[in-house]
């Protein structure tokens, strides 16, 4: 069984006495289905599990009155055995084809015989459609594909490893060789493999990329379906996911809307995005105009960069051998699309929304995060000559902002170019964009 972070929040959602229903959303195939069913095998003694796509006729039980007493007579038709009250879960999957059932959460957890979890993949999209949000009777939790810490895991790296080289990080400090290099190839096949856990698991246990693809195709298959399915407008959405590794692939990987069409204007466009955004499919990263917090007031919604929610879908989706090409460090494919993509996934499922700076008079900044100690501007670097960055050192010596650190992340070791008592411009390997956190655990040095 894979290691995921999102077991410790949902043992703590399960630990508080008083705890709500627990919602757990995400993109597809992220692994919510599975890690559910294995945390209640282990906590539980009864547990009733609905699948709404699977099982359709199971809506007909939120089709009355919603209070307790009548859904819960209602649901026990479905398991077919005793549910202990105190002793038994309520898995409510793919929750977002019932409706009611999300309005009738309320009520079920007032009445609070059973323990109720929730589960669907395309929440963001069907949200119109909720007749009434239990507001404060859910406890909301989004699961990503995994990350590259998850997925060093998976590949037999000791947390106490992991923490050696945290330890670097936050003190600047080189990496020893064995391990860097050690991080550093698994780094590359992570970009290949990414994180949908059964891309992850085959990886691991048979090493065949030629079948993770197969996974992976498999699964952006599925994304073109949901898309059919649920988008309003379904040509504008498909024409927005079949773009993105295209778009990426141009050297400052904004997304033209005229590539679609020559008339296509961001107005037209813009729930579109917002749908693929809303069903974890995609990532947008917008301009701001300046790098002052907060962030967000500053932002321009009509400029953006679009990343796909996992490299490893990236890698499938693109032309020719990407695969291999990655692995081999070959420049002939544009790894610093496939870069900026897993940064872009990576600092998202540590609670980052994605902003990037973009000015004629100081030039392009890849990435800025915000953070409880201000703004953190970062420069993804691909090639080898990661310390010539002229569009850094220009924001970073702008008075009127005064940021007080910068990071490049390149495929050397960790090193610093730059300090004194008030900048820092510190080198760090690419993999060590898993310890980047919102929380001030980034005051480096």
């Amino acid at each position: 069984m894979l290691q995921r972070f999102v077991e410790t929040q949902i043992e703590q959602w399960h630990s508080n006495p008083h705890h709500r229903a627990l919602l757990i959303d995400g993109a597809r195939q992220v692994g919510k289905t599975y890690l559910i069913r294995q945390f209640a095998k282990t906590h539980y003694d009864t547990v009733l599990e609905i699948n709404f796509v699977s099982t359709p006729s199971a809506i007909s039980a939120f089709d009355g009155d919603l209070d307790a007493d009548t859904i819960i007579a209602n649901l026990s038709v479905y398991a077919n055995k005793p549910l202990k009250p105190g002793r038994t879960l309520i898995f409510l999957d793919e929750i977002q084809e019932c409706p009611r059932a999300r309005t009738a959460i309320k009520f079920l957890v007032e009445d609070g015989r059973f323990d109720y979890i929730e589960s669907g993949s395309m929440l963001g999209v069907s949200y119109k459609q909720v007749p009434s949000y239990p507001v404060g009777y859910e406890q909301q939790i989004t699961m990503y594909p995994l990350t590259l810490q998850e997925f060093l895991w998976a590949n037999g790296i000791q947390e106490s490893v992991i923490r050696s080289v945290r330890e670097n990080y936050a003190n600047l400090l080189a990496t020893p060789s064995v391990i860097h290099d050690r991080f550093m190839k698994l780094f590359r096949y992570y970009m290949c493999v990414g994180g949908m856990p059964d891309a992850v698991e085959t990886f691991v246990s048979t090493h065949d990329l030629r079948a993770v693809r197969d996974i992976q195709t498999g699964i952006l298959k599925l994304y073109r379906q949901d898309i059919a399915k649920y988008a309003g407008n379904v040509t504008h959405v498909q024409s927005i996911f079949d773009q993105i590794p295209s778009q990426l692939d141009k050297k400052n990987k904004r997304f033209f809307l005229s590539d679609i069409a020559k008339s296509a204007r961001m107005q037209r466009y813009a729930s579109d995005f917002m749908w693929l955004a809303d069903a974890g499919v995609a990532l947008p990263c917008r301009n701001v105009t300046q790098p002052v917090t907060p962030l967000k007031i500053n932002e321009q919604h009509n400029l953006m960069k679009v990343f796909l929610c996992d490299v490893g879908l990236l890698a499938a989706s693109s032309l020719g051998a990407a695969q291999q090409k990655i692995l081999t460090g070959d420049l002939s494919v544009n790894w610093g699309s496939f870069l900026e993509n897993f940064i872009a996934q990576e600092l998202t499922a540590h609670g980052f929304d994605l902003y990037y700076y973009d000015k004629a008079r100081i030039g392009e900044i890849d990435f800025l995060l915000q953070c409880d100690d201000g703004v953190l501007p970062i420069e993804a670097k691909s090639g080898k000559n990661y310390t010539t960055h002229a569009a850094l050192d220009k924001l970073m010596s702008e008075k009127e902002w005064s940021l007080p650190k910068a990071l490049v992340l390149c495929g050397g070791n960790t090193s610093v170019e730059y300090a004194t008592e008030r900048k820092v411009i510190a080198d760090i390997p690419w993999y060590m964009t898993m310890f980047i956190t919102s929380d001030g655990s980034n005051r480096l040095g």
